[in-house]
């Protein structure tokens, strides 16, 4: 399952502004699908998690990271409880990894959003937060990779990035150190605003230009079909995961 809590369509939101849809895909080459994603209306809290360790540690630790936020009592510690669940998570996916000789992980990307216009955006790893806001996109997070590392220095451009042989290798993750860092930001959400939360299945095999055209091309759960029918098109080389959310 890959899948945690019921659709916006299907449960009483948080806000009555806010709307959210998800999906996960196995892709079109993987033999499991390693993505988790967090699609809670209820309170507000969304997220897209992709684990890494193979042997099914992937998943579990994708998992393990998912439902720690499902845990998280936001009702009376908001972003502190975030933050308290994921260095939870992080502590025993690293435990299991010890105990059986080997690394395993997973990245996050989340968003938390309040009635009040108040968001709180968290991740670590590779997967993305964007924010479509009056037709313009705008990558929310930064990715925790060596490629971003290199296009930081300027030893690398856009383009040569995209195929480069070290563009799957991150430097920050849930449950592979004994302490993680979380990146956090915090921001004011605006009426109309669409913020995507994917896994780098998406952003990998679709580039912004093109997840900006399909954003604009309708509602969030039309915009959620193209993103993976297009990620698919792509060559569906990895588990493709996202989560829109419309304020």
């Amino acid at each position: 399952m890959s899948r945690f809590l019921p659709q916006a369509s299907d449960v009483e939101m948080l806000c009555e502004h806010i709307r959210s849809t998800a999906f996960s895909h196995i892709g079109l080459v993987r033999t499991a699908n390693e993505d988790r994603i967090l699609d809670d209306g209820t309170r507000g809290l969304f997220a897209v998690a992709d684990g890494m360790g193979g042997h099914s540690l992937g998943d579990w630790a994708a998992t393990t990271v998912v439902q720690a936020l499902v845990a998280a009592n936001l009702s009376e510690m908001g972003a502190p409880a975030i933050l308290r669940a994921l260095h939870e998570a992080n502590r025993t996916v690293y435990a299991k990894a010890q105990e059986r000789g080997v690394t395993c992980g997973s990245t996050v990307a989340g968003l938390s959003v309040s009635c009040s216009g108040e968001a709180f955006l968290f991740w670590a790893g590779d997967s993305r937060i964007y924010r479509m806001r009056k037709g313009i996109l705008e990558r929310l997070s930064r990715d925790h990779s060596v490629v971003q590392e290199l296009l930081d220095a300027g030893v690398l451009d856009e383009d040569q990035a995209k195929n480069h042989p070290r563009g799957h290798v991150i430097t920050r993750a849930i449950g592979v150190a004994p302490a993680v860092e979380i990146e956090t930001r915090a921001i004011d959400y605006a009426t109309g605003d669409v913020y995507l939360l994917c896994s780098d299945g998406i952003s990998g095999a679709i580039g912004d230009g093109e997840i900006a055209s399909l954003l604009r091309a309708g509602p969030i759960a039309t915009a959620a079909t193209a993103l993976r029918n297009a990620a698919l098109h792509g060559g569906g080389k990895d588990n493709l995961s996202a989560v829109l959310v419309a304020t």
